[in-house]
C-alpha cells in the first residue's frame, strides 16, 4: 500500500500528462491535483480543466503566470545578457523554476505528499523541476513516471488511452506529431523528427512565430525601447507591463523574421541535443540591453559582468535557479543596473535586429573627449606615451632577458 495519498501534477492537458493522471491514480491509488500554468505558450489553458475533470480530478489549478514569469524570471536573467554556449537564450530553462515553485506551493496548500511531472529521463527538465522542488521543500517526494513506467513509445501511450478510456483530443489519430515543442512568452522550441539529424535543415513549415527572413517586409521596422534599471518599461513611449513588452517584441520581431536559431547544445545529463528555437522578443531585448549598457556601465563593471555571465547561464541551464550561487550572482548583476537607464533605437529588417541609436542621462560617453575633431584640450594625447610604456614594462624586461615573444 502506497504512503502517497495526494500528488500535485504539472499538467498540460496533452497526451503524456493525461496518461500520467490515470497512471498515478492506478499505480499509487492516490488523489491527483493538477496544476496548469499559462506562461504565454500561445494556447488556451482553460480546456485542461474539462480534461482533468473527465479524469476524476477534483482539485484543479489553472493560473495566469505571465506577468510573474517575465518580471521575476526573464527580466532578471536578461540583466546579465544571458546566453548559454554562445547562442541559446534559455527559453525553456527559465520557465522551470517558476513551475517548480508553484508545484511546491500548491502541494503545501493542498496537503499533498508528492509532486509529479512529465519530463523524460533523457532531458534537462527533470533536473530543473526536481532541483527547484528540493531547494524549496527538502523532504518532498517526486514522482517521475517516465523513469518508472514501461510506456516508452507513443504507440504504448495511445494504447493506454484506449484501454483506460482517457479523453485525449488526438488519441484517435495515428499520425505522429513531427516535433516535440515547448513554448512560453520567451520562446518556442522544436526537437525530434528530422532535427535528430544535425545535417538536415529544418523545414520552413516548422516555424510558427516568425516569417522567414526572405519573406519579411522590404521596409524596416524601427522601435524605441525605454530602459529603467536594466529593464524595458516602454516601447515607442508607451509604458507596458513586462509580459506585455515581451509579447509586443515577439510580434514585431516575428513579423520581421527575427529570432530563429538552430543549434546543437550540451545537455546537463551528458548528451548532445539538436534543437531549433524562435526567440524574437528575447533577441531584440538582448541587443538593446547590451546597447544601453555600452553607454551607461563602467568599463570594468561591464567586463566583469561578461566574465560572470557564462557561469550564470550554466547555473540556470542546469536547474540551479534557487541555489545560493545564483542568488549571489543575481545580487552582483542587479547592483550594476542602477544607472542602466535610457532609450535604445532598434532597426528590424529581414531577420536582423540592429541597434541604430542609444541615449541616456546617465551616459558615460563624453563626446568632447571621444571626438576626432578638436577636443579643446579635453584629452592630452601626450599622456598616452607614458601609459603605453608602463604597460609595456614587463614585456620590455622579458625581451631584454632574451625571452622571445614569438
Amino acid at each position: 500500500m502506497s504512503d502517497i495519498k495526494k500528488v500535485v501534477l504539472a499538467y498540460s492537458g496533452g497526451l503524456d500528462t493525461s496518461v500520467i493522471v490515470k497512471w498515478l491514480q492506478e499505480t499509487y491509488a492516490c488523489e491527483v491535483v493538477t496544476f496548469t500554468a499559462d506562461i504565454g505558450q500561445g494556447e488556451e489553458v482553460e480546456p485542461a480543466r474539462a480534461k482533468a475533470q473527465a479524469l476524476g480530478v477534483k482539485e484543479i489549478y489553472i493560473e495566469d503566470l505571465r506577468e510573474e514569469f517575465v518580471r521575476d524570471y526573464v527580466y532578471p536573467m536578461f540583466r546579465a545578457n544571458t546566453i548559454y554556449e554562445g547562442e541559446y537564450l534559455l527559453g525553456t530553462s527559465i520557465a522551470r523554476p517558476l513551475i517548480a515553485k508553484r508545484l511546491i506551493e500548491i502541494a503545501n496548500e493542498t496537503g499533498a505528499d508528492a509532486i509529479s511531472h512529465g519530463a523524460t529521463g533523457k532531458g534537462n527538465d527533470q533536473v530543473r523541476f526536481e532541483l527547484g522542488a528540493y531547494a524549496l521543500k527538502p523532504g518532498v517526494k517526486v514522482i517521475a513516471p517516465w523513469r518508472e513506467w514501461d510506456l516508452t513509445s507513443r504507440e504504448k501511450l495511445m494504447n493506454y488511452c484506449e484501454e483506460h478510456q482517457i479523453p485525449v483530443d488526438f488519441s484517435k489519430s495515428k499520425k505522429k506529431s513531427p516535433y516535440s515543442m515547448d513554448a512560453n512568452l520567451l520562446h518556442i522550441s522544436y526537437e525530434g523528427g528530422i532535427l535528430e539529424d544535425p545535417w538536415a535543415e529544418a523545414e520552413e513549415e516548422m516555424w510558427r512565430w516568425s516569417v522567414s527572413p526572405e519573406e519579411a517586409p522590404d521596409t524596416p521596422t524601427y522601435l524605441e525601447l525605454t530602459f529603467e534599471k536594466g529593464d524595458v518599461v516602454a516601447i515607442d513611449g508607451e509604458r507596458l507591463k513586462p509580459h506585455e513588452v515581451l509579447a509586443k517584441l515577439n510580434q514585431l520581431g516575428g513579423d520581421n523574421g527575427v529570432g530563429r536559431l538552430d543549434i546543437v547544445e550540451n545537455r546537463y545529463v551528458g548528451m548532445k541535443s539538436r534543437g531549433c528555437y524562435e526567440t524574437p522578443g528575447g533577441t531584440i531585448l538582448l541587443r538593446a540591453h547590451r546597447a544601453i549598457e555600452s553607454i551607461t556601465l563602467d568599463r570594468e563593471a561591464a567586463h566583469l559582468k561578461d566574465e560572470l555571465m557564462p557561469k550564470y547561464a550554466k547555473t540556470i541551464y542546469n536547474g540551479y535557479w534557487w541555489s545560493p550561487e545564483r542568488r549571489m550572482l543575481q545580487a552582483a548583476i542587479d547592483e550594476t543596473q542602477t544607472f542602466v537607464n535610457g532609450v535604445v533605437r532598434v532597426k528590424l529588417y529581414k531577420g536582423s535586429a540592429t541597434v541604430v541609436g542609444r541615449k541616456s542621462e546617465q551616459s558615460l560617453f563624453d563626446e568632447s573627449i571621444a571626438t576626432f575633431e578638436d577636443d579643446a584640450g579635453a584629452y592630452d594625447q601626450k599622456d598616452a606615451e607614458g601609459f603605453i610604456k608602463l604597460n609595456a614594462l614587463r614585456l620590455r624586461i622579458a625581451a631584454g632577458k632574451g625571452r622571445s615573444a614569438s
